[in-house]
């Protein structure tokens, strides 16, 4: 169970309040106070940098910090199949990870550094330094990683530092005429990116479960869905969830996918809780293939109309009647809160029905009206949506015949 899983014991006036006294003594501390200090080295960290010293056929490996990802697909399309593989094996995080790379590549890269993650963590689970559980952790992370590793999964990104960020693939990304991004929020990590029990309040359940409402939807149009878990979320409902430091960070990665992804298909992102102050401070910087950008249960996005978020793409808000969030002061104050409420009418959104949803978890379980309209909205079937009153704005100006991707 997360923090999101359940509604807040505290009384969320008096988290603020307090997080506004932490906001003050940081004006004399400064942020980096609650800012995360990485280490020099990390696994990836020692991939890019063997990578930048690194030949193939006589020549340097272009730097992957100086080159865009349009200029890195080139790169990699001059090279043959041998090659390729070739850079795989030797740098898999690097590759792996890389906006550029073939998108078959860095599943292929993935693959081994997962297997080498596992390895790392199965020498950690009987090294006796470690605490019983510390050596119960290394356990719990070796087997996420042999879950990563099974069948025929897609991971199209993965990197073990800390706790972890990873991204999947449902669909066939090369070909598809409509993407999907599920963003998710608060506490989402490697051990979180699934779930046994709750399925669909974790990424890979979202996904998996908005892919299959797409094809039952419109069964010819070729769709791909991400469960997009690779920034670092905030952990519980501390100062990261109340201010926008992994949001901004967050917003970097989550541009950087987006202007990767092959091909020019539309792009839809579903940005859940924390994840849609992510999308709502990435709006602006997105490339105009977003085509639409949905929020369910929203703390907001940092703005108070959705106009301010400056971007092309249709805006979209969802929020059942018992999500707990609802009851979250809307406001930002010193750097604390997120804004507007998307839900609010003087907010701007196209706001949808979520009849059958429960919780601030439920919006992709099967039968609701939510997981209904993201589908519709995937495939470009915009005039299908439910919106959450009849008399609504939310069909405003929308094609009767809106069927983007189904060619």
């Amino acid at each position: 169970m997360t923090s999101f899983d359940s509604t807040p014991q505290l009384n969320v006036w008096r988290m603020l309040l307090a997080l506004a006294v932490v906001f003050v003594m940081l004006g004399t501390t400064g942020w980096t106070a609650v800012r995360s200090h990485r280490g020099a080295t990390t696994p990836l960290a020692a991939s890019l940098s063997a990578w930048e010293r690194g030949h193939i056929g006589g020549h340097r490996l272009p730097d992957p910090d100086d080159t865009t990802p349009t200029r890195l697909a080139h790169f990699f399309a001059s090279l043959d199949a041998r090659q390729r593989a070739r850079l795989a094996a030797r740098y898999p995080l690097a590759v792996g990870n890389m906006n550029g790379a073939p998108v078959q590549l860095r599943y292929r890269a993935n693959q081994i550094a997962l297997g080498q993650a596992r390895k790392v963590e199965l020498k950690r689970m009987h090294d006796d330094r470690l605490s019983p559980t510390g050596q119960y952790e290394a356990g719990r992370r070796m087997h996420r990683y042999e879950d990563l590793m099974s069948g025929e999964r897609r991971i199209l990104a993965f990197d073990p530092m800390g706790s972890g960020r990873v991204a999947e693939v449902f669909g066939d990304l090369d070909r598809a005429q409509r993407v999907s991004v599920v963003v998710p929020g608060v506490d989402t990590n490697l051990l979180t990116f699934q779930r046994t029990n709750k399925t669909y309040s974790a990424p890979v359940g979202m996904a998996k479960s908005l892919h299959s409402a797409e094809r039952a939807a419109s069964p010819e149009t070729r769709t791909a869905v991400i469960a997009w878990a690779d920034y670092t979320a905030p952990s519980g409902l501390g100062m990261d969830a109340a201010t926008g430091i992994r949001a901004e960070e967050g917003a970097v990665r989550l541009n950087a996918l987006v202007r990767a992804l092959p091909g020019r298909s539309g792009v839809a992102l579903y940005c859940h809780s924390y994840g849609s102050v992510v999308c709502g401070v990435a709006a602006h910087s997105l490339p105009s293939r977003v085509s639409d950008i949905a929020v369910a249960g929203s703390p907001g996005m940092r703005v108070e109309k959705a106009a301010q978020l400056r971007t092309s793409a249709r805006v979209w808000a969802v929020r059942d009647s018992d999500d707990w969030i609802e009851d979250v002061p809307h406001l930002e104050v010193g750097g604390l809160g997120h804004g507007a409420d998307p839900m609010s009418s003087d907010f701007g959104a196209r706001v949808l029905s979520a009849r059958g949803a429960q919780g601030h978890t439920g919006y992709f379980v099967p039968g609701t009206d939510s997981l209904r309209n993201f589908a519709e909205i995937g495939i470009g079937a915009y005039r299908a949506v439910r919106c959450a009153r009849e008399d609504d704005v939310c069909r405003e100006g929308l094609s009767d015949t809106a069927e983007v991707g189904r060619a």
